[in-house]
Parts: structure tokens; sequence; C-alpha cells
């Protein structure tokens, strides 16, 4: 049975290894570097080109503006502005803070808007802003970035998320790896939605995904004045992205050699670490003519053959073989073929869950995970690992459900902790591991500030949305 075990033993590896990770906020304020910028359009006015009473006039009402935004009165600042924009869009040619200081009175009024209509009106102002800004300076990219960065977090709903995609990918397509860090954690949220509900084909997604990672390793690697913010998005962006390994076709052969093949050069007479390299480079679409491939294929041959055969010819012997050269998709039909047939209960069991490890760990589907998990526990009802799997399917969501951090991505603890509480009543031989789990997440939980603002008390029954989709209990932190 070495050969079963061995492919049982990476799955429990990863599942025990995939526990969430807390992330910084998805959300950063952009700070602009004020950058003197000759003005690029003739048809933008400036200062200079006004009469003299209009410039007199221009000039006060940029000083005394500016007076007002600094004091945070954004209302007493509109009138102001609004004179010095619209006689001098281009101010003396060269500064900008002043599209930059519209947004921030946009944003106010925003705030304080109460009908759809008002907020209609608002928004159409900043996208004619920002439209402004790039026939007078130019920039196209960057400001592009920036409009799409501020109607995601500031202005939600007002526009679709197509809209934003769109800006984006217009940043990427533009500046490809020396694109801006602050699209790059809304960017890779849209794009995994986008990619997950088959919004957008997988060569698309990868395409904007490999360029996104490439763009934030670069980024962090060579930051000098933005590095915090890089971190930031390194904590976020690129697990989001990881996730859409699941989707065949989406990343190249190279995305997984770049991605795996070290691993198996830093361990390569490991037999976990040969078999997740070579499924997850066959999963990639490699071909078996590749250089690194059959380097890792011979180490299988010499430190991965069983010394017995594993299984007779047969269903489970051809479902280990899918796995384990990387057809995974094929591999759960024949797994999930052979625990339907059985009438062997811990076998049954045993392998509805490893189908659920299979779509968890490699397919990437949640739902389907669960679902297997779930037959597993009606299969045999005293076994607490399904339901501990299930857990750790609910606290790994953060990032899926929310923006990694704050109250909806923390929200994902309650139900993970049900779990863990139901795995140990049902099953005393992992009570040890459940408490470990609970006590580690009770600390993730959103706090009572979270929760008093939302109007809803500990005790309160609430349901959990995205994929989860169960209804738990309100707890705070202890």
């Amino acid at each position: 049975m070495k050969f079963i075990y061995q492919v049982l033993a990476i799955l429990v590896l990863f599942v025990i290894s995939c526990t969430p990770k807390t992330v910084a906020p998805i959300q950063e304020e952009v700070v602009e570097e004020i950058k003197p910028v000759e003005n690029v359009n003739t048809n933008c006015l400036t200062l200079s080109d006004l009469s003299s009473s209009d410039r007199d006039k221009a000039e006060t009402a940029f000083v005394l503006y500016r007076d007002f935004i600094k004091a945070e009165d954004y209302v007493q600042a509109f009138s102001y502005w609004s004179t010095a924009y619209e006689l001098a869009p281009a101010a003396n040619g060269s500064i900008q803070y002043h599209y930059d200081d519209g947004v921030k009175i946009y944003r106010d009024q925003y705030s304080k808007a109460t009908d759809d209509t008002s907020k209609d009106a608002i928004v159409a102002k900043l996208r004619a802003l920002y439209e402004k800004r790039r026939e007078c300076f130019g920039d196209e990219a960057y400001l592009k970035g920036r409009e799409g960065f501020d109607l995601y977090y500031y202005f939600p709903g007002e526009v679709s998320d197509d809209e934003v995609f769109k800006l984006f990918k217009d940043v990427l397509d533009a500046k490809g790896e020396n694109s801006d860090y602050f699209i790059m954690n809304p960017m890779a949220k849209i794009l995994s939605d986008k990619a997950i509900a088959g919004d957008i084909t997988p060569s698309e997604a990868g395409k904007y995904a490999s360029l996104m990672l490439t763009a934030i390793k670069k980024g962090s690697t060579n930051c000098t004045k933005d590095c915090e913010s890089w971190k930031a998005v390194e904590s976020y962006a690129p697990a989001r992205l990881e996730n859409l390994e699941g989707i065949k076709g989406l990343y190249e052969c190279s995305y997984y050699a770049d991605k795996y093949y070290p691993m198996f050069q830093a361990d390569p007479t490991s037999c976990e670490t040969i078999n997740l390299t070579y499924g997850r480079m066959k999963w990639g679409g490699c071909d078996d003519s590749n250089p690194m491939l059959k380097e890792i294929a011979a180490a299988k041959a010499t430190h991965c053959k069983p010394k017995v055969v594993a299984t007779a010819p047969g269903p489970l012997r051809q479902a280990f073989d899918l796995y384990e050269s990387g057809q995974y998709t094929e591999a759960v039909t024949a797994f999930e073929d052979f625990a339907d047939s059985t009438t062997d209960v811990d076998k049954k069991a045993k392998y509805y869950l490893l189908v659920a490890k299979i779509y968890y760990r490699d397919i990437k589907k949640y739902s389907k995970a669960r679902t297997f998990a779930e037959k597993a526990a009606s299969v045999k009802s005293n076994w607490g690992e399904p339901y501990m799997l299930i857990g750790k399917l609910y606290a790994s969501s953060g990032p899926l459900c929310g923006p990694g951090t704050g109250f909806d991505s923390q929200v994902v603890t309650w139900p993970a902790i049900d779990m863990f509480k139901k795995a140990k009543q049902v099953d005393p031989a992992v009570a040890a591991d459940a408490n470990k789990l609970i006590a580690t997440y009770q600390q993730y939980m959103p706090s009572r500030e979270d929760i008093f603002s939302r109007s809803i008390k500990e005790g309160d029954s609430y349901k959990v949305k995205c994929w989860i989709n169960r209804s738990t209990i309100v707890r705070t932190p202890n």
C-alpha cells in the first residue's frame, strides 16, 4: 500500500498546512507624490492664459480652497475649488494636485448623499474630472488605475465590476510588469471572481494574472518608496491568484515550472515533493519532453517506485495513476466511482474524503470539497476528519469572501469553529487538533466594535454568505 500512502501523505500535509493567514487590507489610500508635469494639451487653460481679472480670481480661489482642504472642510472648499478648476483646469501648466483635491471633495459629497440621483451625478462628475486630467496632462494608464481604484473603494456599486476591470486591464496592457501597486489587490479580487464564474476565458485570466504576479515580484523586490504598500499587496493578491491554479489551462507550463521546480530542486529525493511537482507540471500542460519534467520523472522512478503493487489493476489503481499524473478532474471521477461502488464503509468514507481533499488542494473548488466531506461524514458518523476539513475550508476563505481582513473576512471563523467543535464532539481522537485550531481562530473573530457597528450582538444568529452560505452564532474574541 506504499503507493497509496504516498499520495495520501501529500494531501494530508497540504491540508495541515492550508490554514488561513491574516493578510493586510486590500484598500490602501493612494498618496500621490506631486510631480510637476508639463501640460500636454493647449486646449486646457492655464493661469497664464487668463485675463488679468480672471487670473486674480483663480489664484485667490486656489489659495482659499487649499486652506479649507487642509482643514478637511470640504463643503467650504467646494465653491472656491470649482472656481479655480473651471477657470484654469491646467493650473500653472505643471501642478495637478487640484485634481486629487477634487476627488476628496466628491468623496465627501458622496458619503453625505442620500438618494441615488445625487450619487449618480457625483460619480459622473468624478469620472469627468479624471477624463479632464488625462486630457490636460496625459499619463493615461496611471490615471485609469487611479480612477478604477477610487470607483472600486469609495463609490462601490456605482459602476460595474466590468468597467473597473476594463480600466485595470488597460493599465496592465500599457505598463505590464511596471504596473502600479494600487491596482493589484482589487484587480486580483475582480479577476478571480470573473475567472471562477466563467465570465472570462482561462487564457484571458491567465494572461493578466501572470502579468500581475510578475509586476508584484518586481515591485516588491525593487521598491524604494512604496514598500509597505507592496507588502500589503504581497499578503493578498498572490494567494488570490494562486487559487486560480484549480482552473485547468489558465496558467501555462512555465508558471508551474517556475513555482514548483525549485521545490523539487530543494528536496529532490522526497517522494511527496516529487509527486507534487510532477503532478502540478502535468496539470499545467508541460510536455513529457520538457527537460525539467524528464528530470522529475527520473527521480520519481528512482525514489517513488513502490516495492509492491499498491492495488490490483482496476478502478482504484487507475484513480491513483490519474492523480499522480496530474489529471485531477479525471482522478476525482475515478475515486468517486470507486467510493460509490464499494460496500466497505471505511473505504467509502476514506475515498469520499480523499476526493474532498483533491477538490480543496488541487482543483480549488471549495463547495465541491465540502460536498464530498459531508458525504464522508454521512457514511461514517463517528469520524471527525471530514468536519475538520470543512472547518479548514471555511477558515481559509477569508480572502475569497472578503478583502482578506476586517468583518467580511473574519466572519468565516464562526462557521469554521462550529465545524472544529463538531469534529471533536463526534470523534475524541481529533480533539487535540480541533482545540488548537479553535484557539487559533478565536483571536481572528470580529471585534465587539465591528459587530456593534452592524447592529448585531453576541449570541445572535448570523448567516455567512459567499460560497459558505451557512448560519452560525455571533461571537467575539475572548
